[in-house]
Protein backbone atom coordinates (compact mmCIF):
# COMPACT_ATOMS: atom_id res chain seq x y z
CA UNK A 1 0.00 0.00 0.00
CA UNK A 2 2.99 2.85 0.45
CA UNK A 3 2.84 2.76 -3.25
CA UNK A 4 -0.66 3.48 -3.21
CA UNK A 5 -0.77 6.03 -0.68
CA UNK A 6 2.58 7.55 -2.85
CA UNK A 7 0.18 7.60 -5.69
CA UNK A 8 -2.81 9.34 -3.74
CA UNK A 9 -1.03 11.82 -2.19
CA UNK A 10 0.44 13.04 -5.77
CA UNK A 11 -3.00 13.15 -6.83
CA UNK A 12 -4.08 15.75 -4.08
CA UNK A 13 -1.11 17.53 -4.73
CA UNK A 14 -1.70 17.53 -8.41
CA UNK A 15 -5.34 18.24 -8.00
CA UNK A 16 -4.61 21.37 -5.83
CA UNK A 17 -1.25 22.52 -8.25
CA UNK A 18 -3.38 22.72 -11.13
CA UNK A 19 -6.90 24.18 -9.55
CA UNK A 20 -4.07 26.70 -7.61
CA UNK A 21 -2.70 27.89 -11.11
CA UNK A 22 -5.32 27.64 -12.77
CA UNK A 23 -7.09 30.30 -10.46
CA UNK A 24 -3.73 32.60 -9.75
CA UNK A 25 -1.23 31.75 -12.10
CA UNK A 26 -3.61 31.02 -15.54
CA UNK A 27 -1.32 33.49 -17.23
CA UNK A 28 2.18 31.20 -16.75
CA UNK A 29 -0.01 28.09 -16.44
CA UNK A 30 1.05 26.69 -20.07
CA UNK A 31 4.31 27.48 -20.02
CA UNK A 32 4.70 25.21 -16.91
CA UNK A 33 2.41 22.74 -17.90
CA UNK A 34 4.58 22.64 -21.55
CA UNK A 35 7.95 22.44 -20.17
CA UNK A 36 7.06 20.18 -16.41
CA UNK A 37 3.49 18.99 -16.09
CA UNK A 38 3.09 17.44 -19.42
CA UNK A 39 6.29 15.60 -19.65
CA UNK A 40 6.08 14.44 -16.23
CA UNK A 41 2.58 12.82 -17.32
CA UNK A 42 4.08 12.12 -20.92
CA UNK A 43 7.23 10.09 -19.73
CA UNK A 44 5.40 7.67 -17.25
CA UNK A 45 2.92 7.11 -20.12
CA UNK A 46 5.10 6.64 -22.22
CA UNK A 47 7.02 3.77 -19.87
CA UNK A 48 4.25 1.62 -19.44
CA UNK A 49 2.50 1.67 -22.88
CA UNK A 50 6.12 0.52 -23.89
CA UNK A 51 6.00 -3.04 -21.73
CA UNK A 52 1.90 -3.12 -22.93
CA UNK A 53 2.07 -4.84 -26.49
CA UNK A 54 5.00 -7.67 -25.14
CA UNK A 55 3.13 -8.17 -22.31
CA UNK A 56 -0.43 -8.47 -23.82
CA UNK A 57 1.50 -11.03 -26.65
CA UNK A 58 3.07 -13.23 -24.04
CA UNK A 59 0.82 -13.56 -21.09
CA UNK A 60 -2.53 -14.41 -23.74
CA UNK A 61 0.17 -16.79 -25.04
CA UNK A 62 0.99 -18.32 -21.74
CA UNK A 63 -2.64 -18.25 -20.23
CA UNK A 64 -3.94 -19.83 -23.26
CA UNK A 65 -1.12 -22.65 -23.11
CA UNK A 66 -1.63 -22.96 -19.22
CA UNK A 67 -5.28 -24.09 -20.16
CA UNK A 68 -4.44 -26.08 -22.94
CA UNK A 69 -7.87 -28.01 -23.87
CA UNK A 70 -9.39 -26.46 -26.48
CA UNK A 71 -13.06 -26.57 -24.58
CA UNK A 72 -11.58 -25.30 -21.36
CA UNK A 73 -10.40 -22.33 -23.16
CA UNK A 74 -13.96 -21.82 -24.81
CA UNK A 75 -16.00 -22.08 -21.89
CA UNK A 76 -13.62 -19.69 -20.36
CA UNK A 77 -13.92 -17.14 -22.80
CA UNK A 78 -17.50 -17.37 -23.67
CA UNK A 79 -18.03 -16.65 -19.77
CA UNK A 80 -15.91 -14.05 -19.95
CA UNK A 81 -17.92 -12.14 -22.84
CA UNK A 82 -21.01 -12.92 -21.09
CA UNK A 83 -19.98 -11.52 -18.26
CA UNK A 84 -18.59 -8.52 -19.73
CA UNK A 85 -21.72 -7.56 -21.78
CA UNK A 86 -24.04 -8.22 -18.80
CA UNK A 87 -22.41 -5.91 -16.79
CA UNK A 88 -22.21 -3.56 -19.34
CA UNK A 89 -25.69 -3.60 -19.62
CA UNK A 90 -26.52 -3.22 -16.21
CA UNK A 91 -24.11 -0.12 -16.35
CA UNK A 92 -26.05 1.83 -18.76
CA UNK A 93 -29.28 0.89 -17.15
CA UNK A 94 -28.50 2.46 -14.08
CA UNK A 95 -27.38 5.15 -15.45
CA UNK A 96 -30.42 6.01 -17.52
CA UNK A 97 -32.34 5.38 -14.20
CA UNK A 98 -29.64 7.87 -11.85
CA UNK A 99 -30.29 10.55 -14.82
CA UNK A 100 -34.06 10.30 -14.97
CA UNK A 101 -34.54 10.84 -11.62
CA UNK A 102 -31.55 13.49 -11.01
CA UNK A 103 -32.35 15.59 -14.36
CA UNK A 104 -29.10 17.32 -14.57
CA UNK A 105 -30.09 18.81 -18.19
CA UNK A 106 -32.64 20.33 -16.71
CA UNK A 107 -31.58 22.13 -13.84
CA UNK A 108 -29.18 25.45 -14.82
CA UNK A 109 -28.94 27.11 -18.43
CA UNK A 110 -27.11 25.62 -21.18
CA UNK A 111 -26.33 27.80 -24.59
CA UNK A 112 -27.12 25.19 -27.05
CA UNK A 113 -26.52 27.32 -30.15
CA UNK A 114 -23.68 27.55 -32.38
CA UNK A 115 -22.60 24.07 -30.52
CA UNK A 116 -20.62 21.93 -33.23
CA UNK A 117 -19.27 18.81 -32.75
CA UNK A 118 -17.81 16.38 -35.92
CA UNK A 119 -18.63 12.87 -34.94
CA UNK A 120 -16.22 10.35 -36.22
CA UNK A 121 -17.89 7.06 -37.92
CA UNK A 122 -16.77 3.96 -36.36
CA UNK A 123 -16.41 0.65 -38.75
CA UNK A 124 -19.85 -2.06 -38.88
CA UNK A 125 -19.76 -3.63 -35.98
CA UNK A 126 -19.21 -7.15 -39.16
CA UNK A 127 -15.96 -4.97 -40.82
CA UNK A 128 -14.59 -4.55 -36.85
CA UNK A 129 -14.78 -8.71 -36.28
CA UNK A 130 -13.58 -9.38 -39.28
CA UNK A 131 -10.55 -7.58 -39.14
CA UNK A 132 -9.86 -9.34 -35.72
CA UNK A 133 -7.88 -11.82 -37.87
CA UNK A 134 -4.57 -9.83 -38.60
CA UNK A 135 -2.78 -10.34 -41.85
CA UNK A 136 0.25 -9.32 -40.61
CA UNK A 137 1.06 -9.75 -36.87
CA UNK A 138 3.90 -8.19 -36.32
CA UNK A 139 2.18 -4.86 -38.19
CA UNK A 140 -0.41 -5.15 -35.52
CA UNK A 141 1.80 -4.91 -32.74
CA UNK A 142 3.53 -2.37 -34.52
CA UNK A 143 -0.19 -0.28 -34.18
CA UNK A 144 -0.94 -1.55 -30.74
CA UNK A 145 -4.32 -3.45 -32.13
CA UNK A 146 -5.20 -5.24 -29.21
CA UNK A 147 -7.75 -7.01 -30.16
CA UNK A 148 -5.35 -8.16 -33.35
CA UNK A 149 -2.72 -9.21 -30.95
CA UNK A 150 -4.54 -11.17 -28.78
CA UNK A 151 -6.23 -13.05 -31.49
CA UNK A 152 -2.99 -14.20 -32.78
CA UNK A 153 -1.60 -14.98 -29.04
CA UNK A 154 -4.54 -17.01 -28.67
CA UNK A 155 -3.76 -19.52 -31.69
CA UNK A 156 0.29 -19.57 -30.83
CA UNK A 157 -1.14 -20.58 -27.26
CA UNK A 158 -3.18 -23.43 -28.66
CA UNK A 159 -0.48 -24.19 -31.42
CA UNK A 160 1.73 -24.69 -28.49
CA UNK A 161 -0.56 -26.70 -25.96
CA UNK A 162 -1.25 -29.18 -29.12
CA UNK A 163 2.50 -29.47 -29.31
CA UNK A 164 3.16 -30.48 -25.82
CA UNK A 165 6.61 -31.38 -24.93
CA UNK A 166 7.99 -30.69 -28.02
CA UNK A 167 7.50 -26.40 -27.77
CA UNK A 168 8.89 -26.90 -24.01
CA UNK A 169 11.72 -24.57 -24.90
CA UNK A 170 9.46 -21.66 -26.50
CA UNK A 171 7.19 -21.97 -23.89
CA UNK A 172 10.13 -21.46 -21.02
CA UNK A 173 11.04 -18.40 -22.98
CA UNK A 174 7.81 -17.09 -23.14
CA UNK A 175 7.54 -17.27 -19.74
CA UNK A 176 10.97 -15.52 -19.03
CA UNK A 177 9.86 -12.93 -21.03
CA UNK A 178 6.67 -12.43 -19.57
CA UNK A 179 8.92 -12.43 -16.05
CA UNK A 180 10.62 -9.74 -17.88
CA UNK A 181 8.17 -7.90 -18.19
CA UNK A 182 7.10 -7.64 -14.79
CA UNK A 183 10.13 -6.86 -13.45
CA UNK A 184 10.19 -3.87 -15.64
CA UNK A 185 6.75 -2.94 -14.22
CA UNK A 186 8.17 -3.11 -11.24
CA UNK A 187 10.92 -0.66 -12.25
CA UNK A 188 8.66 1.52 -13.94
CA UNK A 189 5.93 2.25 -11.05
CA UNK A 190 8.63 3.57 -9.06
CA UNK A 191 8.13 6.87 -11.41
CA UNK A 192 3.76 6.21 -10.77
CA UNK A 193 4.04 8.89 -8.03
CA UNK A 194 5.82 11.74 -9.98
CA UNK A 195 3.80 10.72 -13.42
CA UNK A 196 0.57 11.03 -11.95
CA UNK A 197 1.25 14.19 -10.34
CA UNK A 198 1.92 15.80 -13.84
CA UNK A 199 -1.12 14.08 -15.12
CA UNK A 200 -3.30 15.52 -13.07
CA UNK A 201 -1.68 18.91 -12.38
CA UNK A 202 -2.36 19.32 -16.40
CA UNK A 203 -5.73 18.08 -16.31
CA UNK A 204 -7.56 20.20 -13.42
CA UNK A 205 -5.08 23.21 -14.78
CA UNK A 206 -6.61 23.28 -18.12
CA UNK A 207 -10.21 22.59 -16.90
CA UNK A 208 -10.14 25.20 -14.24
CA UNK A 209 -13.42 25.47 -11.67
CA UNK A 210 -15.43 27.04 -14.10
CA UNK A 211 -16.04 23.70 -16.19
CA UNK A 212 -16.24 21.87 -13.27
CA UNK A 213 -19.10 24.44 -11.80
CA UNK A 214 -21.12 24.72 -14.90
CA UNK A 215 -21.20 21.13 -15.11
CA UNK A 216 -21.16 19.71 -11.50
CA UNK A 217 -24.19 17.97 -11.48
CA UNK A 218 -23.45 16.02 -14.61
CA UNK A 219 -20.35 15.07 -13.03
CA UNK A 220 -22.30 14.38 -9.96
CA UNK A 221 -24.73 11.72 -11.71
CA UNK A 222 -21.67 10.17 -13.69
CA UNK A 223 -19.55 9.36 -10.41
CA UNK A 224 -22.24 8.41 -8.44
CA UNK A 225 -23.71 5.97 -10.86
CA UNK A 226 -19.42 4.67 -11.29
CA UNK A 227 -19.57 4.39 -7.13
CA UNK A 228 -22.93 2.84 -7.23
CA UNK A 229 -22.08 0.03 -10.02
CA UNK A 230 -18.44 -0.39 -8.32
CA UNK A 231 -20.16 -1.00 -4.73
CA UNK A 232 -23.63 -2.91 -5.77
CA UNK A 233 -22.88 -4.94 -9.23
CA UNK A 234 -18.90 -5.61 -8.63
CA UNK A 235 -19.38 -6.18 -4.92
CA UNK A 236 -21.99 -8.57 -5.33
CA UNK A 237 -20.50 -10.49 -7.91
CA UNK A 238 -16.94 -10.49 -5.88
CA UNK A 239 -19.52 -11.36 -2.76
CA UNK A 240 -21.89 -13.89 -4.38
CA UNK A 241 -20.06 -15.37 -7.67
CA UNK A 242 -16.15 -15.05 -6.52
CA UNK A 243 -16.90 -15.85 -3.17
CA UNK A 244 -14.25 -13.16 -1.39
CA UNK A 245 -14.42 -10.22 1.10
CA UNK A 246 -15.27 -7.13 -1.20
CA UNK A 247 -13.33 -4.96 1.14
CA UNK A 248 -10.22 -6.83 1.08
CA UNK A 249 -10.99 -7.25 -2.67
CA UNK A 250 -11.04 -3.59 -3.19
CA UNK A 251 -8.15 -2.79 -0.73
CA UNK A 252 -5.65 -5.04 -2.63
CA UNK A 253 -6.19 -3.42 -5.88
CA UNK A 254 -6.81 -0.16 -5.14
CA UNK A 255 -2.67 0.64 -6.21
CA UNK A 256 -4.09 -0.57 -9.97
CA UNK A 257 -7.06 1.44 -9.68
CA UNK A 258 -5.13 5.35 -8.85
CA UNK A 259 -3.00 4.19 -11.55
CA UNK A 260 -6.13 3.93 -13.97
CA UNK A 261 -7.50 6.87 -12.72
CA UNK A 262 -4.35 8.77 -13.20
CA UNK A 263 -3.76 7.45 -16.81
CA UNK A 264 -7.16 7.10 -18.11
CA UNK A 265 -5.69 4.17 -19.75
CA UNK A 266 -6.95 0.39 -19.26
CA UNK A 267 -4.25 -0.92 -21.23
CA UNK A 268 -1.90 1.21 -19.68
CA UNK A 269 -2.51 0.03 -16.35
CA UNK A 270 -2.76 -3.54 -17.73
CA UNK A 271 0.46 -4.45 -16.29
CA UNK A 272 0.23 -3.13 -12.47
CA UNK A 273 -3.36 -4.29 -12.34
CA UNK A 274 -1.98 -8.23 -13.34
CA UNK A 275 1.19 -8.19 -11.24
CA UNK A 276 -1.55 -7.70 -8.87
CA UNK A 277 -4.15 -9.94 -9.40
CA UNK A 278 -1.16 -12.49 -10.18
CA UNK A 279 1.04 -12.01 -7.12
CA UNK A 280 -0.96 -10.16 -4.42
CA UNK A 281 -4.78 -11.80 -5.30
CA UNK A 282 -3.87 -15.65 -5.92
CA UNK A 283 -5.55 -15.21 -9.50
CA UNK A 284 -4.44 -17.86 -11.57
CA UNK A 285 -1.74 -16.61 -14.04
CA UNK A 286 -3.57 -18.69 -16.92
CA UNK A 287 -6.97 -17.05 -16.29
CA UNK A 288 -5.40 -13.34 -14.89
CA UNK A 289 -3.47 -13.25 -18.51
CA UNK A 290 -6.33 -14.52 -20.56
CA UNK A 291 -9.05 -12.53 -18.88
CA UNK A 292 -7.46 -9.25 -18.11
CA UNK A 293 -5.81 -8.35 -21.61
CA UNK A 294 -9.50 -9.45 -23.29
CA UNK A 295 -11.32 -7.08 -20.93
CA UNK A 296 -8.74 -4.11 -21.09
CA UNK A 297 -9.82 -3.68 -24.53
CA UNK A 298 -13.63 -5.06 -25.09
CA UNK A 299 -14.59 -4.34 -21.31
CA UNK A 300 -16.32 -0.49 -21.14
CA UNK A 301 -18.89 -0.38 -18.31
CA UNK A 302 -16.95 2.91 -17.03
CA UNK A 303 -17.60 4.43 -20.62
CA UNK A 304 -21.36 2.69 -20.65
CA UNK A 305 -22.39 4.54 -17.85
CA UNK A 306 -20.99 7.94 -19.03
CA UNK A 307 -23.09 7.46 -22.44
CA UNK A 308 -26.10 6.30 -20.34
CA UNK A 309 -25.89 9.49 -18.50
CA UNK A 310 -24.97 11.76 -21.33
CA UNK A 311 -27.78 10.76 -23.51
CA UNK A 312 -30.31 11.51 -21.23
CA UNK A 313 -28.41 15.06 -20.07
CA UNK A 314 -28.58 15.90 -23.75
CA UNK A 315 -32.15 14.69 -24.11
CA UNK A 316 -32.76 16.80 -21.19
CA UNK A 317 -30.72 20.01 -22.57
CA UNK A 318 -32.77 19.75 -26.53
CA UNK A 319 -36.33 19.18 -24.62
CA UNK A 320 -36.47 15.72 -26.04
CA UNK A 321 -38.46 13.04 -24.47
CA UNK A 322 -37.56 9.33 -25.16
CA UNK A 323 -39.63 6.78 -24.88
CA UNK A 324 -39.36 3.78 -23.38
CA UNK A 325 -38.45 2.21 -26.60
CA UNK A 326 -35.95 4.70 -27.70
CA UNK A 327 -34.42 3.89 -24.30
CA UNK A 328 -33.87 -0.08 -24.51
CA UNK A 329 -32.40 0.74 -27.98
CA UNK A 330 -30.20 3.00 -26.34
CA UNK A 331 -29.27 0.12 -24.11
CA UNK A 332 -28.83 -1.90 -27.17
CA UNK A 333 -26.90 -0.07 -28.91
CA UNK A 334 -24.54 0.63 -26.11
CA UNK A 335 -23.60 -2.75 -25.34
CA UNK A 336 -23.06 -4.07 -29.18
CA UNK A 337 -20.91 -0.59 -29.64
CA UNK A 338 -18.95 -1.81 -26.43
CA UNK A 339 -17.43 -4.79 -28.29
CA UNK A 340 -17.85 -3.36 -31.94
CA UNK A 341 -15.76 -0.03 -31.32
CA UNK A 342 -13.15 -1.62 -29.25
CA UNK A 343 -9.98 -1.31 -31.36
CA UNK A 344 -11.31 2.26 -32.86
CA UNK A 345 -9.09 5.43 -31.40
CA UNK A 346 -11.34 7.35 -28.94
CA UNK A 347 -13.71 4.44 -28.98
CA UNK A 348 -16.22 6.33 -26.09
CA UNK A 349 -17.45 9.27 -27.73
CA UNK A 350 -17.58 7.68 -31.24
CA UNK A 351 -20.39 5.42 -29.42
CA UNK A 352 -21.71 7.95 -27.69
CA UNK A 353 -21.97 9.37 -31.05
CA UNK A 354 -23.97 6.22 -32.25
CA UNK A 355 -26.06 6.33 -28.88
CA UNK A 356 -27.15 9.48 -29.91
CA UNK A 357 -27.93 9.16 -33.54
CA UNK A 358 -29.86 5.92 -32.69
CA UNK A 359 -32.65 7.86 -31.10
CA UNK A 360 -32.30 11.28 -32.98
CA UNK A 361 -30.71 13.36 -30.64
CA UNK A 362 -28.11 15.99 -32.02
CA UNK A 363 -24.85 14.80 -31.76
CA UNK A 364 -23.16 18.67 -31.55
CA UNK A 365 -24.90 18.01 -27.98
CA UNK A 366 -21.37 16.04 -27.51
CA UNK A 367 -19.72 19.57 -27.27
CA UNK A 368 -21.27 20.06 -24.04
CA UNK A 369 -19.21 17.31 -22.13
CA UNK A 370 -16.50 17.18 -23.95
CA UNK A 371 -14.66 19.75 -21.73
CA UNK A 372 -15.07 17.84 -18.85
CA UNK A 373 -14.89 14.46 -20.61
CA UNK A 374 -11.26 13.89 -19.63
CA UNK A 375 -11.65 14.32 -15.90
CA UNK A 376 -14.45 11.79 -15.90
CA UNK A 377 -12.64 9.72 -18.32
CA UNK A 378 -10.23 9.25 -14.95
CA UNK A 379 -13.34 7.67 -12.78
CA UNK A 380 -14.57 5.56 -15.66
CA UNK A 381 -11.25 3.91 -16.35
CA UNK A 382 -10.89 2.96 -12.49
CA UNK A 383 -14.20 1.46 -13.20
CA UNK A 384 -13.63 -0.48 -16.22
CA UNK A 385 -10.34 -2.05 -14.85
CA UNK A 386 -12.01 -3.13 -11.37
CA UNK A 387 -14.44 -4.64 -13.67
CA UNK A 388 -12.01 -6.89 -15.49
CA UNK A 389 -10.36 -8.33 -11.78
CA UNK A 390 -13.52 -8.98 -11.07
CA UNK A 391 -14.16 -11.08 -14.18
CA UNK A 392 -11.10 -12.86 -13.63
CA UNK A 393 -11.83 -13.68 -9.99
CA UNK A 394 -15.15 -14.50 -10.53
CA UNK A 395 -13.76 -17.23 -13.76
CA UNK A 396 -11.39 -18.53 -11.22
CA UNK A 397 -13.91 -19.43 -8.21
CA UNK A 398 -16.34 -20.76 -11.28
CA UNK A 399 -13.57 -23.12 -12.35
CA UNK A 400 -12.26 -24.17 -9.11
CA UNK A 401 -16.07 -25.40 -8.57
CA UNK A 402 -15.51 -27.56 -11.91
CA UNK A 403 -12.44 -29.01 -10.26
CA UNK A 404 -9.94 -27.46 -12.10
CA UNK A 405 -6.70 -26.36 -11.04
CA UNK A 406 -4.07 -24.76 -12.91
CA UNK A 407 -0.46 -24.48 -12.46
CA UNK A 408 2.03 -22.10 -14.38
CA UNK A 409 3.99 -24.20 -16.61
CA UNK A 410 7.99 -24.20 -16.47
CA UNK A 411 7.69 -21.96 -13.03
CA UNK A 412 8.40 -23.33 -9.78
CA UNK A 413 5.88 -24.21 -6.71
CA UNK A 414 6.40 -20.57 -5.22
CA UNK A 415 5.42 -19.04 -8.52
CA UNK A 416 2.52 -21.41 -9.48
CA UNK A 417 -1.02 -20.02 -8.72
CA UNK A 418 -3.62 -22.91 -7.17
CA UNK A 419 -7.55 -22.33 -7.37
CA UNK A 420 -7.23 -23.03 -3.52
CA UNK A 421 -7.49 -19.60 -2.87
CA UNK A 422 -5.76 -16.63 -1.13
CA UNK A 423 -5.56 -16.91 2.87
CA UNK A 424 -6.28 -12.98 2.47
CA UNK A 425 -10.28 -14.15 1.41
Amino acid sequence: MKLARNIIIALILGALVGIGMNMWAEDIFPKVDQYFFSPLGTIFLSLIKMLVVPLVFFSIILGTANIGDPKKLGRIGIKTIVFFLLTTAIAIILAIGLASIIQPGNIGQFETTGLEYKADKAPPISETFLSIIPTNPIQAMVEGNMLQIIFFAVFVGIAISYLGSKANTLLKVINQGNEVMMTLVNIVMKFAPYGTFGLLASAIGKQGLGAIKAMGLYMIVVILALILHMIIVYGTAISLLSRRNPVQFFKDFFPAMTVAFSTSSSSATLPVSMEIAQKKMGIPKAISSFVQPLGATVNMDGTAIMQGVATIFIAQVFNVDLTFGQLVTVVIIAVLASVGTAAVPGAGLIMLAMVLQSVGLPVEGIALIIGIDRLLDMARTAVNTTGDITCAAYITESEKRKGENFEDSNSNEEDSFELEGNSSY
